[in-house]
């Protein structure tokens, strides 16, 4: 579960009025990211001073020792792990990461700080890729939606209760084990082709809804 502070969703509330690519304010915040024993899916919505995958780490030892990113290169997961203070194979993180972490005690992942200057952006490669719903994104509400804006028919969340996977797909127009996302929401998505999100879809509606 993901709550947040009540001034900082009015603020996007208001901004969505007016625009949904409205500029992020700079509005301090926190989104929580309640997390039980195993595997959690988390992101870093907030600006907190984060550089590195072994500065949330040390934050939280004894909690955590091995944090992972998705590396759409590899299709893989890489993990940074602590060896007893250092961190190995350490990975930079920075506004929207989204991160698989282990936990030894279930714990609340707070991200909280300013929010960032730029609204949180991705470059997807062909294949699968994480993101977070960025914080100026309050009109996205369904992992179908996010779909359709990439033009993909896989959405998948991570259940820690399962410890496992679960997959929104497409079935020519219906959405099977549809889920609902809001804003700080992190994901896996199947992309068919190299983009920038949510800026490269945003694009393709201007185009669609032009012509």
């Amino acid at each position: 579960m993901k709550k947040f502070i009540l001034p900082l969703l009015l603020i996007l509330t208001v901004g969505m009025l007016a625009a949904v690519e409205s500029e992020p304010s700079a509005m301090v915040g926190y989104v929580k990211y309640d997390c039980i024993v195993g595997l959690n899916l988390l992101a870093l919505p907030m600006d907190q001073g984060y550089g590195l995958a072994s500065d949330i780490g040390l934050q939280y030892t004894g909690i955590t020792d091995a944090i992972s990113y998705f590396d759409p290169i590899t299709q893989d997961w890489s993990t940074a792990v602590d060896l007893g203070g250092f961190w190995d194979n350490d990975f930079t993180v920075g506004n929207g990461s989204v991160l698989l972490m282990y936990a030894y005690s279930p714990f609340s992942f707070y991200s909280i700080g300013n929010m960032y200057a730029n609204n949180a952006s991705y470059n997807f490669l062909t294949g699968l890729n994480t993101a977070m719903v960025p914080l100026n994104r309050i009109d996205i509400a369904s992992a179908s939606q996010v779909g359709m804006e990439i033009g993909s028919d896989a959405v998948s969340y991570f259940d820690a209760s399962a410890q496992d996977w679960s997959t929104a797909v497409d079935l020519g127009g219906f959405w099977d084990n549809e889920f609902s996302l809001t804003i700080a929401s992190p994901f896996l998505v199947y992309s068919y082709s190299d983009m920038t999100w949510p800026a490269t879809a945003a694009k393709r509606s201007n185009i669609r809804s032009s012509k």
